[in-house]
């Protein structure tokens, strides 16, 4: 085999990008070509704007991916915007339906993350993956990580993987909150990244919009968002942005929640309180109509609301700041 340089085509490479089979970074780029090619094989095999996209890198995973999906994991900004700016694909999968921004995000790389973002990235990730950039961000607490994907429309319900016009096996009706990046941030009690949830429009009781079949819940699985926040023994806080954000409290049999539920953490004693007096007292006609002018607008326009023709402070009260 004979080498071709490939360094006129790629240009100057950064110096501290991981090495992938192909490009050898840090000097100058090299692609093995036959020797006994034709001259357009050559170009064809040689040109790395048609190889930059190719999933030929082996991570330390043994998963084949592209150079852009290994840049991610490891968190090189710098290589992650020069690949793109090459021609690198944004939205490419690896063989487990992962997106490059996906695994920037599980990384903690809030850099590569947004460099993705701005080139056109999915904030949502792919379908072909079970889980989400703003479900992982929400997991562990990446409120930073979790304020960019929804600055550039990330779906904070799980609905782009249960809406109706999508094919099964990837539409399938809600039957567990697990799914959910509401429950999975009040579970591990990330209570930034659960209020940044709900201010952009996160739907309070199941986190979806879509089809709901809560006959189909696993048998003690909380039957909402509510219900799973007084069983996880979240704070009161918690409780309080429910109510606030227009929770449906008769979704909760509260009467069979006390001290100590049956199999579960303890209930905390204050939210508990808080919700038997929301449950109890009306809410406000101040509260009600600004849940009714959020669900109006629907999630997708809340970012709209800064634009209105409102003053300052009932903007900033539409906006729960």
């Amino acid at each position: 085999l004979g080498r071709a340089r490939a360094g006129p085509l790629l240009g100057s490479l950064p110096g501290n990008c991981p090495p992938v089979s192909g490009f050898r970074f840090g000097g100058t780029p090299t692609v093995e070509i036959g020797r006994g090619s034709s001259s357009s094989e050559r170009t064809r095999q040689g040109n790395p704007q048609r190889r930059i996209n190719e999933k030929s890198v082996w991570c330390c995973g043994w998963l084949p991916c592209t150079p852009l999906r290994i840049a991610a994991t490891a968190g090189h900004g710098n290589c992650v915007d020069f690949l793109i700016q090459k021609g690198a694909e944004v939205d490419l999968v690896d063989v487990k339906g992962q997106t490059a921004l996906y695994v920037a995000v599980v990384n903690g790389h809030l850099e590569s993350a947004q460099i993705l973002l701005e080139a056109g990235a999915d904030p949502n990730g792919s379908r072909h993956h079970r889980s989400t950039p703003v479900y992982h961000a929400s997991r562990v607490g990446r409120a930073d990580i979790l304020k960019a994907l929804i600055r550039y429309g990330a779906d904070v319900d799980v609905n782009h993987h249960l809406t109706p016009d999508i094919r099964p096996p990837f539409s399938r009706r809600l039957t567990s909150l697990v799914v959910c990046p509401l429950y999975i941030s009040a579970a591990y009690h990330n209570l930034q990244c659960f209020k940044l949830l709900l201010q952009a429009g996160a739907n309070p009781d199941f986190n979806c919009n879509g089809p709901v079949n809560t006959q189909g819940f696993y048998r003690g699985s909380p039957g909402c968002v509510m219900d799973a926040v007084l069983r996880h023994g979240c704070e009161a806080a918690f409780v309080s942005l429910l109510v606030e954000f227009g929770a449906n409290l008769n979704l909760v049999k509260w009467e069979s929640l006390g001290p100590e539920s049956r199999g579960r953490r303890k209930v905390d004693p204050e939210a508990l309180q808080v919700f038997k007096e929301a449950r109890s007292v009306p809410r406000t006609l101040l509260n009600l109509c600004r849940v009714a002018v959020r669900r109006a607008l629907g999630k997708y326009r809340l970012h709209l609301i800064p634009s209105l023709p409102l003053p300052d402070p009932i903007k900033k009260f539409l906006l729960y700041e």
